[in-house]
């Protein structure tokens, strides 16, 4: 029975949240968001030199690598470091680039319009992160740690995940009675404090409780 090569066994599993495809890298601005969103994430893997179908049709050259490194060292905020290997599959070459989750998030690259800002990964696409979750983050690495007062707002919160699956933020504001910003501190405050998650569906972000 022939042995299956590694990269074959990836690409059987098709695209998904930890697995992305790349026929080649002609824009390492663009590569840097999959960069980002995979190291603001569960961290995953890009096949350079394999179509959409999962074909192998091989990197061309060096070129690949080095698009690779630009984006990572000049179009991610803190860089996105990576681990690359070059396998040799039915006499073509495919880079496989592992990038690990990160504990420095929020990772930043360039939109479309070169303004830096943090993607995160959902099945097999990136999307933008909110400023709940950018703010989460960051408060993550404050050395004196997040408190958080348990107020009438936070006691509604609560009150209300425990009837419904999820919320999000504009239904926040109304059953807590408080504005935009107090509602975004205090997620933020929960999540960095691992109190509540972040899921998405059809690509909108909402918070839900951290199941015991």
């Amino acid at each position: 029975m022939k042995k299956i090569h590694p990269i074959e066994a990836l690409i059987e599993q098709g695209e998904h949240q930890q697995l992305d495809f790349k026929f080649e890298v002609s824009d390492s601005k663009k590569i840097a968001r999959t960069l980002s969103a995979f190291a603001n994430t569960d961290g995953g893997r890009l096949l350079i030199g394999v179509k959409d179908n999962g074909n192998i049709s091989g990197v061309r050259s060096e070129e690949e690598y080095y698009m690779i490194e630009a984006a990572s060292m000049m179009y991610t905020r803190p860089e996105v470091p990576f681990e690359a290997t070059r396998w040799e599959v039915n006499g073509k070459t495919v880079l496989e680039v592992y990038i690990a989750p990160s504990p420095d998030k929020p990772h930043t690259a360039p939109d479309k319009d070169d303004k830096f800002k943090a993607y995160i990964r959902v099945a097999d696409e990136n999307i933008l992160a909110n400023e709940v979750l950018v703010l989460a983050w960051q408060k993550k690495h404050k050395p004196d740690g997040t408190l958080l007062k348990i107020s009438k707002p936070v006691e509604r919160l609560f009150a209300y995940l425990d009837d419904h699956p999820y919320i999000n933020i504009s239904q926040f504001c109304r059953i807590g009675r408080i504005n935009y910003y107090t509602a975004k501190n205090i997620l933020s405050d929960l999540l960095a404090m691992n109190a509540l998650q972040y899921i998405v569906i059809d690509k909108h972000i909402l918070y839900q409780r951290v199941p015991a």
